[in-house]
Formats: C-alpha cells, sequence, structure tokens
C-alpha cells in the first residue's frame, strides 16, 4: 500500500516487524528512490500537528 508523508514523499509499506531488542512492532517501509526505511509503528501512524492542524504522519492513498 502506497502513503504519502505529510512533507509530500511517496513510500510503499513493504512490511511489519518485530524489533529483536524489545519486541516493538516496526513499519518496513520503501522510498520512491529505493531506499528502504523503518519506524516504530505508533510513530509511523501517528497524528502530528501542521500549522495548527492534525495531520497523519504518512496519509494512506487511494
Amino acid at each position: 500500500m502506497q502513503y504519502r508523508h505529510y512533507k509530500g514523499g511517496l513510500y510503499e509499506l513493504v512490511c511489519m516487524a518485530t524489533l529483536e531488542s524489545d519486541l516493538s512492532d516496526m513499519v518496513v517501509y520503501r522510498a520512491a528512490d529505493g531506499s528502504i526505511w523503518t519506524r516504530p509503528k505508533e510513530v509511523f501512524f501517528e497524528l502530528i500537528e501542521v500549522d495548527g492542524a492534525l495531520l497523519p504522519r504518512f496519509a494512506p492513498l487511494g
């Protein structure tokens, strides 16, 4: 599934993973340039404040 970062970049959610050190849920995602990134699940899906409005950090497309 594709997501748009609040700053405009497009990303594809690759899979969910588990962080070995503390068993927390992680999101593995790919940028348009092919680079692979991870974030804690709660950070990837959180709402953030931008110019006084709450927006998803990554908004699903489609």
